[in-house]
């Protein structure tokens, strides 16, 4: 028979994993009612007052020793826990990563309020939330780095809307398929949004958002 005092330090072990870590984080603009509603909101949502990290605004937007402290504390089956998704990441890249890094090391995310308070990756509705963030981000990459070449460039200087028209991807494949199933798209407005002809849109995607040949074939690629 295992010792009373044993079985407590087995539960606490098995209990480790499911653990929820708290993140706060200050702005300058934040007073401290702000920071009593992160407390309270960590706290309602099950977060012990022990696991919180903090960090308060600083001179550098890289400087969250909270921040580095509290990813460090996570163990696989850990959540981590923050009020608004503000709170977590510098910009919508470093948001992204962040997360991914969480996935990878078996961790999951719950945001509690405000834009991103669908985010919990511990569920399925969660990471596809999720995912749509991570399209949205590679996305705008994509753009930046099409627009800042040299014949659309010359294109735009000589006051033309010619040249070759932008490819599909797979990213905004899945934004097309997401937007194309809602009754309010504009097909001409989703067209100009990617970068794309609406022939090159028909091709792969059906107007109600079924992959047609071309898209399953990219999809499969993506």
């Amino acid at each position: 028979m295992v010792p009373k005092s044993e079985c407590h330090i087995i539960e606490r072990i098995c209990d480790r994993g499911n653990m929820f870590i708290g993140y706060i984080r200050m702005s300058k603009a934040d007073g401290s009612q702000t920071n009593d509603l992160q407390r309270d909101a960590l706290i309602a949502a099950g977060v012990d007052a022990a696991h919180f990290y903090e960090d308060r605004a600083s001179g550098k937007r890289e400087e969250r020793p909270g921040l580095t402290a509290c990813l460090k504390a996570l163990r696989p089956g850990d959540t981590l826990v923050v009020w608004k998704l503000d709170r977590l990441g510098r910009d919508l890249r470093h948001l992204i990563n962040t997360v991914h890094d969480l996935t990878a090391r078996g961790t999951g995310l719950k945001v509690l309020t405000g834009h991103g308070a669908t985010i919990d990756t511990t569920t399925a509705a969660g990471k596809l939330v999720f995912g749509i963030f991570a399209a949205l981000a590679e996305f705008e990459r994509e753009l930046i780095a099409e627009r800042t070449t040299a014949g659309l460039a010359s294109a735009r200087a000589r006051g033309r809307n010619g040249g070759r028209p932008y490819k599909m991807t797979p990213v905004k494949l899945r934004l097309a398929m997401a937007s194309m199933g809602q009754s309010e798209t504009k097909v001409s407005t989703l067209c100009q949004e990617l970068g794309i002809t609406r022939q090159t849109l028909y091709r792969h995607i059906s107007p109600v958002g079924q992959l047609r040949a071309d898209g399953i074939k990219l999809f499969n690629r993506g």
